[in-house]
């Protein structure tokens, strides 16, 4: 019994650091980008996405161009469309998959992290894909 303590406290000193670590290298990223907020929408992804309405035709096959998530939470925002000025469509992967609207303005005002102020970043790695890929 004594050894299953053992092992007991040893993992949750394990996840523990863990954890500690990568909120030191969230906050260092903070520190190294100047504290300020990732730009969600580069001009270079705004000459990418094609039009509100324009991909309706296409249904699932519509091609997903820019992903967004919550580094503290599971919420992951897939844009399809966008009409130039604040308006995605597109996969929102949250309490459960849906297709739908949402806002750039509203990506760039949430802040997280039990007061670490963390925003919505872009995934800077994400290749397009279509959306019935990520309906899977």
């Amino acid at each position: 019994q004594n050894i299953n303590s053992c092992y007991g406290i040893i993992f949750f000193q394990v996840i523990l650091y863990l954890t500690l670590l990568a909120l030191r290298v969230i906050l260092f990223s903070r520190f190294i980008r100047g504290g300020m907020a990732m730009e969600l929408l580069t001009q270079e992804i705004r000459k990418k996405l094609p039009a509100l309405g324009s991909q309706e035709e296409l249904g699932l096959d519509a091609v997903v161009v820019v992903k967004f998530f919550s580094p503290v939470s599971f919420w992951t925002w897939y844009a399809t469309e966008f009409d130039g000025k604040d308006t995605f469509f597109g996969l929102v992967d949250g309490l459960e998959k849906e297709l739908g609207y949402f806002s750039l303005r509203e990506l760039q005002d949430i802040r997280l992290g039990m007061g670490l102020g963390l925003g919505i970043e872009r995934d800077l790695y994400f290749e397009p894909v279509s959306l019935r890929e990520l309906m899977k």
